[in-house]
């Protein structure tokens, strides 16, 4: 079933060869940089959340694995749920002041936004 998943080839044009195979590019992800060189920003989001806040802290630059690891941290000490996904950590309300305090002190270089 996995050689004959169409949905991922649409707009491949058809081969004649039957030895052709599609091959998927696949993105290496980036390298996670070292805290100090990390860039983040803290801010809070209500767009298409039910008037619900968030905060969000995005400019992550790493695997999906050490932005999980960072976000379950953050999680942990804010006593909330949330996610980490896409290169960005969502936690449950507005905890922009002790989410940037908290990422000052693991070393990342993290400042407030809105």
């Amino acid at each position: 079933m996995a050689d004959n998943d169409w949905k991922k080839r649409l707009g491949v044009v058809y081969s004649t060869d039957p030895d052709f195979r599609y091959e998927e590019a696949t993105e290496k992800e980036p390298d996670t940089l070292p805290p100090a060189a990390q860039r983040l920003t803290v801010s809070i989001d209500r767009k298409n959340r039910g008037g619900k806040q968030v905060t969000l802290v995005s400019g992550f630059i790493g695997t999906e694995e050490d932005l999980a690891a960072l976000g379950r941290k953050l999680k942990i000490k804010c006593g909330v749920g949330g996610s980490a996904k896409d290169g960005e950590i969502t936690i449950q309300g507005d905890f922009r002041d002790r989410v940037t305090g908290l990422l000052v002190e693991m070393g990342y270089k993290a400042k407030r936004g809105n």
